[in-house]
């Protein structure tokens, strides 16, 4: 891959790993939403490179994350912001800017962290959770799109969860549903359906989480703390593989093609490729100012698949294409 362009230079990413959301939309446009350091919210046409809409204020404290889902029996774009200092989340109708939910004071203690959808019995929910408090770690939340709490997650012999990441899977092969989390040092996986713990992971420092079911096993792949990616099977939670990718953190992956990942790091303020048959990188892709934290994937008709990145406390996101030969 290669550099192709900066496509904003106004964008804001304070500490987290979904910085930016970019997606095709229902109408064929393709979406870049992100956020600057005045707390808007901004939509960005990618094939004709130009703004479309600058909600200012979106949240009263700065955005940290987005979410996206496509709502197939309503035919809407929805993508979930997330305000960890303001402890709460909206809920925007893309395809007409309208802000369809505000949860406010979802944490009694702590502060939000977390967000995602979770997409089952063609229903559309939310999943939040918090950052460490010492006083009451509180559970995960499940909301629906009208913003009421229809269940938490929970195991009573737990402290609660302090959680860097969190997200939903669903595996058509059983039916079943899980929500995966990252805490202080280890990995959970709830069964959503029982409420109970399915598995957990211990001594890591996971800061993202990507699945991979294409083969007959599950696997999960771990960007961890310590610099390593980890591989476990998904059913037995034994660990698979070990790679070396930094010295320091690892941040935000992206897997192509069951055969590549994509991982964001403080090396070189870079993007390592890696190759998971092979075990070790084997292309970096080096242009940021800083720790880079977010990277999405997305075809587009100009060039087909690229990559999205965007860097901790900069203020560009930039666009890589594949080489042409």
């Amino acid at each position: 891959m290669e550099f192709s362009e900066d496509l904003v230079n106004d964008s804001f990413n304070e500490y987290s790993n979904s910085g930016f959301v970019v997606f095709k939309s229902i109408d064929n446009k393709i979406y870049l939403i992100y956020s600057n350091n005045n707390k808007s919210l901004i939509s960005y046409d990618i094939i004709n490179k130009k703004k479309l809409t600058e909600i200012k204020n979106a949240h009263n404290q700065n955005i940290t994350s987005y979410k996206y889902i496509l709502d197939n029996i309503n035919k809407k774009d929805l993508v979930l912001s997330v305000s960890e200092a303001d402890n709460n989340i909206k809920l925007w109708n893309i395809n007409i800017w309208e802000c369809l939910l505000n949860i406010q004071n979802i944490n009694k203690f702590g502060r939000l962290h977390s967000a995602c959808f979770l997409n089952f019995n063609k229903n559309i929910y939310i999943i939040t959770s918090n950052l460490f408090h010492d006083k009451k770690p509180e559970p995960i939340k499940i909301f629906d799109l009208n913003g009421k709490k229809i269940k938490e997650l929970h195991n009573s012999s737990d402290r609660g969860d302090n959680t860097h990441f969190i997200d939903s899977y669903y595996t058509k092969k059983s039916s079943k549903v899980y929500i995966l989390t990252c805490k202080e040092n280890c990995l959970k996986i709830y069964d959503y359906i029982v409420n109970k713990i399915y598995n957990i992971i211990y001594s890591i420092i996971a800061n993202n989480i990507v699945i991979d079911d294409k083969n007959d096993n599950v696997h999960i792949i771990c960007s961890c703390h310590d610099g390593l990616v980890r591989i476990w099977d998904f059913d037995s939670a034994k660990l698979l593989t070990k790679i070396k990718v930094s010295n320091n953190g690892l941040f935000e992956e992206l897997l192509w093609n069951s055969y590549y990942l994509f991982v964001g790091t403080t090396d070189n303020n870079s993007i390592k490729m890696i190759d998971l048959k092979k075990k070790k990188i084997i292309h970096s892709l080096n242009g940021h100012n800083n720790s880079v934290r977010t990277i999405k994937i997305i075809n587009i008709p100009e060039y087909g698949e690229c990559l999205l990145s965007q860097g901790l406390d900069t203020e560009t996101i930039k666009l890589w294409k594949f080489k042409t030969k």
